[in-house]
C-alpha cells in the first residue's frame, strides 16, 4: 500500500522557490532544501526529481505566480503605451523594493549558456515578453501613439534588455536615483 505524502507539495515547491531566489541554484544545497521544506531527501526526490528538476519547477512557479502578468498587462484592450510605461515603472519599483533581483534574470546570469534547460526557459520567457511588448508596440503605432516610421520591433527588444538591465542592476548597486533615472530615460524613447 503506498504511503500518502505527509507535505504539502505546492506549499514545498513555493519554500523551494523563496529558498532558490534568495540564495542561486548553486548556493542552494539539497541539505539547504530539506531543512527548509522540512521534508525527508528521499520524498523531495519522489515529489520533484533532483535538485536541477525542482530547480526548475521553482522557475516556472515564478513566472506563473507573477502578479500582475507582465503580459497581461500588456494584452489589455486600450490604449498601449500606458501599458508598456506601467510595465516599465512596475520593474522599477520592483527593482528599487527588493533586491533579489528577478528570478530568471538571476537564472540567466548563473547557469546560462551551459544549462540547457534553464537556457530554453530563460529564452523562451523572454521571447514571450517581447513578443508581448512588440504586440504592444505594434497596437500603439497602429492607434496612432507611435510615429509610423518607429519600428515596434527594436523597440519591443530595446523595452525586454532594459527591463532585463535594471533587474540586474538592482541587485549589485539598488540606489533608486539610478534606477528611476534610467527607467525615465527609458519612458523618453517612447515619448
Amino acid at each position: 500500500m503506498a504511503r500518502t505524502k505527509e507535505f504539502d507539495p505546492d506549499t514545498a515547491l513555493q519554500a523551494a522557490l523563496e529558498l532558490f531566489w534568495a540564495r542561486g541554484y548553486e548556493a542552494t544545497s539539497m541539505a539547504d532544501l530539506v531543512a527548509r521544506l522540512g521534508i525527508g531527501r528521499a520524498s523531495l526526490y519522489a515529489t520533484f526529481g533532483s535538485k536541477h528538476e525542482l530547480y526548475v519547477l521553482a522557475l516556472r512557479r515564478y513566472v506563473e505566480k507573477r502578479d500582475p502578468s507582465p503580459i497581461e498587462l500588456l494584452s489589455q484592450p486600450g490604449p498601449a503605451l500606458p501599458a508598456v510605461r506601467a510595465l516599465v515603472e512596475l520593474y522599477t519599483e520592483q527593482s528599487v523594493a527588493d533586491q533579489r533581483g528577478c528570478m530568471i534574470v538571476n537564472a540567466a546570469a548563473e547557469l546560462l549558456p551551459g544549462d540547457l534547460p534553464v537556457t530554453r526557459f530563460v529564452e523562451g520567457n523572454w521571447g514571450s515578453l517581447e513578443t508581448a511588448l512588440t504586440s504592444a508596440f505594434i497596437r500603439a503605432r497602429a492607434q496612432g501613439e507611435l510615429p509610423a516610421d518607429r519600428d515596434p520591433q527594436a523597440l519591443g527588444r530595446f523595452i525586454l534588455v532594459f527591463l532585463q538591465g535594471l533587474r540586474l542592476m538592482a541587485k549589485g548597486s539598488p540606489d533608486p536615483a539610478r534606477l528611476r533615472d534610467a527607467a525615465a530615460q527609458a519612458l523618453a524613447v517612447l515619448a
